[in-house]
């Protein structure tokens, strides 16, 4: 979904700054690297323009970091950036040496597909109809106010044309406010806009038809007060005397009960969890858990297939960024009193570093939640009580994208559980309609009448991560431990049927591909350490664990959204260890053909039999809007858990 036109104002500009006194390999870039990004880059290209699209870390080889974690004195390890630049109407991927102050490679892709968007040229486009006659034309000819006229572009995407599109652009769309400051409930229906975004111009211009604008009554979510019911709930705030019980240090190292992990954050993926390890108190050492992990894509189709609508089929890390979506958070609010905040740094389009202040907030979390408990009454004379609450720690993060906004909440347990959870929450995109009442409508409309005038378009969101986890180590294996019903024979028991467990070991990708909820009877899926067991000799691993139903695509494989967003036909896919293979959509996602994506990778069928692997999960839901969710949604949440399975040699917490 489009970038809202004021993003601008979630962030602001800086020029410099002095490097962090930290040398973490994972730390994201500062701006004192920031800027020797920028300068090294335009100094190199001088006198041409240079946009810049996306700039973050080239992380050091996966080796060397572990190396450096295992070291005692922390040697610096080498600090490159990967940049990727539009210069003279040509895509560079330029890996800039920060140590040596030079550029070590550039290539310039020629392939299918165009790099993020930029926040500049975005807000560039959407004003360009505010003074083009003919749009102007429109407006009065709909009899609306030109000043209360907000416009936002959006991807075109791609179906079959052959030959690559030799212009970035996007299609925008105006709403009306006039009354309310929900633009997205007041869509002005019928015009499309074909903005070129190199040259900044309106290529076509498309007024079809026209259909009345939604009231605005009933849409302002910001002056409402909230409802009295008929008993008022009290305030309530978390507080801890003695402080947070957790650390952060300098390189954004945090420290917490057990557990030890970086946070960082980076413009396309937001949140990035790394080194996650957890204190083992039976063998005195930290133990390994998880690489690295993050939201590699964020698929969005809608299923309009109306004029103005089919095209919206949205990549929103891969076109739109996570990171550079990500907002201010605020405190007592996003996150409670207790919650420390990090910032983020970011390259705007002309090379100038930014800071989005508060963008990553950490704190412990106590809900009430039991961790666990036990009464014991069948001793004589006694009733033995012993309860232990839940208390857990969240990394979060909020990237709001158009009209969604996406609570991203990384959760670390003290029993050793990652629980990974996105909220959705925001305005629905609707669609401008004729119909009043659901008794008028007689065709497909590909939508819910959730006002008058007003369809909430049906959709979908899959959010897809990497997860490159190192189960006690880097060799790991993928297993399928599936639960199979038997029948009892020879009557060796009065029951008729029991289930055991069968295990599959996958040795190769297609082996590890899982579309849940497709076959009969319960799956448990674990990532073990082949090499290491437990003392009563179970391999030890982390299971993951769906959070609610199944999410599988329900577009036919060969719709032109669906091959761009291949990665989501499979909930589970397990691949080799690949520096290079980050993104799920591909690394130039906009107008992407979908052949440089997961899908594709894992056709090679490579080996994942005790090697180091990645595990990637899609998960999410199918939207029907409903009118609870007008005018602005109530918060759904959906996820998944990492859970330690044989890792332990007892329960952890005791």
């Amino acid at each position: 979904m489009p970038l809202f036109f004021k993003i601008s104002l979630f962030f602001f500009f800086v020029s410099s700054s002095y490097p962090l006194d930290n040398n973490h390999p994972l730390e994201s870039l500062t701006l004192f690297e920031l800027t020797q990004v920028t300068n090294i880059v335009k100094n190199s290209y001088f006198p041409l323009n240079v946009t810049f699209h996306y700039v973050g870390l080239n992380e050091p080889n996966k080796q060397l970091v572990l190396s450096w974690l295992s070291s005692t004195h922390h040697p610096a390890l080498p600090r490159e950036a990967i940049v990727i630049t539009r210069i003279d109407q040509k895509t560079h991927e330029i890996i800039v040496d920060l140590s040596s102050v030079s550029i070590l490679s550039d290539k310039i892709y020629n392939g299918h597909g165009y790099p993020m968007l930029t926040l500049q040229e975005q807000t560039a486009a959407d004003e360009l109809p505010l003074s083009y006659p003919p749009f102007i034309s429109s407006i009065k000819k709909r009899r609306l106010k030109l000043k209360e006229v907000a416009c936002q572009g959006y991807p075109v995407g791609w179906y079959g044309e052959k030959k690559k599109s030799t212009n970035r652009m996007v299609k925008v769309i105006c709403y009306y406010l006039d009354g309310t400051i929900n633009l997205y409930m007041r869509p002005i229906e019928g015009i499309t806009i074909i903005v070129l975004l190199d040259q900044m111009t309106i290529a076509s211009y498309i007024d079809r038809l026209i259909v009345p604008v939604p009231k605005a009554n009933g849409t302002d979510y910001m002056g409402s007060k909230r409802r009295r019911s008929s008993h008022e709930s009290n305030s309530i705030k978390i507080v801890q005397p003695d402080g947070p019980s957790f650390t952060l240090d300098n390189g954004n190292t945090v420290r917490w009960g057990d557990w030890k992990f970086h946070v960082a954050y980076d413009m396309r993926a937001g949140i990035i969890i790394s080194l996650a390890s957890m204190f083992d108190a039976d063998k005195r050492e930290f133990r390994s858990v998880m690489y690295r992990g993050f939201v590699s894509e964020v698929f969005v189709p809608y299923i309009d297939l109306t004029e103005e609508w089919y095209y919206r089929t949205y990549f929103d890390a891969g076109e739109y960024g996570f990171g550079l979506c990500a907002v201010e958070l605020e405190a007592s609010k996003d996150c409670p009193e207790n919650a420390k905040f990090i910032d983020g740094y970011f390259i705007s389009q002309d090379g100038t570093p930014g800071k989005m202040p508060n963008v990553i907030c950490i704190f412990e979390r106590y809900a009430g939640d039991i961790m666990w408990r036990h009464t014991e009454l069948a001793i004589p004379g006694k009733v033995i009580r012993k309860v232990r609450p839940e208390v857990s720690l969240v990394v979060r993060m909020v990237s709001t994208v158009g009209n969604y906004d996406y609570i991203t909440d990384y959760e670390f347990k003290q029993s050793g559980t990652i629980k990974v959870t996105v909220g959705l929450t925001g305005l629905l995109e609707v669609r401008g309609s004729i119909y009043t009442h659901n008794d008028q409508i007689k065709e497909e409309v590909y939508g819910t009448l959730i006002a008058e005038n007003t369809l909430g378009a049906y959709h979908d969101h899959f959010f897809t991560y990497h997860l490159d986890l190192d189960i006690d180590g880097h060799e790991n294996s993928f297993v399928k431990n599936n639960l199979k019903t038997r029948r009892v024979v020879n009557k060796s028991s009065p029951r008729k049927s029991y289930w055991a467990v069968v295990s599959e070991t996958a040795e190769t990708e297609s082996d590890a591909r899982i579309q849940l909820g497709s076959s009969r009877g319960a799956l448990e899926m674990v990532v073990v350490n082949p090499n290491k067991k437990t003392e009563v000799g179970n391999e030890i691993g982390y299971c993951l664990i769906p959070g609610g139903s199944a999410t599988n695509p329900l577009l036919s494989d060969d719709d032109y959204p669906q091959i761009r967003g291949g990665f989501t036909k499979y909930n589970v896919w397990v691949t080799p260890y690949n520096k290079s293979e980050k993104w799920a959509g591909g690394l130039y996602t906009d107008q992407s053909h979908g052949d440089d994506t997961l899908a594709m990778w894992s056709l090679r069928d490579r080996e994942i039999k005790n090697k180091d692997i990645v595990l990637w999960y899609t998960f999410g839901v199918h939207h029907v809007p409903k009118q609870e969710d007008f005018p602005i949604m109530p918060t759904l949440s959906t996820g998944f858990e990492l859970k330690p399975t044989n890792f332990f040699q007892h329960n952890p917490v005791l």
